[in-house]
């Protein structure tokens, strides 16, 4: 999907994900440090705004102006960088202590440069979070993209975080009302 199908799609609707923050987000970021955040193709915000809340100095970037807005509506006093650009082009001009990618799902040979590039964002000392549908939730799961070459899995994760201390990679099984999906995460440190 492009930048207008996505304002059509976040135009459609009140939310078009949950206010709430993701689970595995939570997860993997909760029991670090606040400090500087980037949340690479955030939607709605609704991960930069819990980030925030919790002390994160947060810069949100997505290229649908139309979400960009529906977070900056939502912010109810919290201080979160909104910026509309694409994640396969956007290059920040200084590092961060939390990059966040969650559920971008572009095929691998976007994925791959655009890992890495995410990956040299990170600042000393700081962490490259990563949450995506799995590819093997096209035969043993529930929900994300239906071709293969838009889901990820470990190796492109690992591939992803080379020079940094991997301290979590592994597939997760979430629970959802259509069923069980199956998501990759990576937790890395510079």
């Amino acid at each position: 999907m492009d930048a207008d199908q996505w304002d059509e799609r976040y135009a459609a609707s009140e939310l078009v994900w949950s206010a709430e923050p993701n689970g595995l987000v939570v997860a993997l970021t909760q029991d670090l440090v606040p400090g500087s955040a980037i949340d690479v193709a955030a939607g709605e915000g609704r991960n930069a705004l819990w980030l925030a809340e919790r002390g994160w100095s947060v810069t949100a970037v997505d290229f649908s102006s139309v979400a960009v807005d529906r977070g900056r509506e939502l912010l109810g006093g919290r201080s979160v960088d909104w910026q509309v650009a694409d994640a396969t082009s956007y290059v920040p001009d200084r590092e961060f202590d939390l990059v966040l990618i969650c559920y971008l799902q572009l095929p691998r040979s976007v994925m791959r440069p655009l890992l890495r590039g995410a990956a040299s964002w990170v600042a000393p000392d700081g962490h490259l979070v990563v949450v995506g549908h799995a590819v093997r939730n096209l035969t043993d799961g529930v929900g994300g993209p239906p071709h293969a070459d838009n889901l990820q899995d470990e190796e492109l994760y690992a591939e992803a975080a080379h020079g940094l201390v991997v301290d979590r990679l592994e597939e997760v099984e979430r629970p959802t009302a259509m069923g069980i999906a199956i998501d990759v995460v990576l937790r890395a440190l510079r």
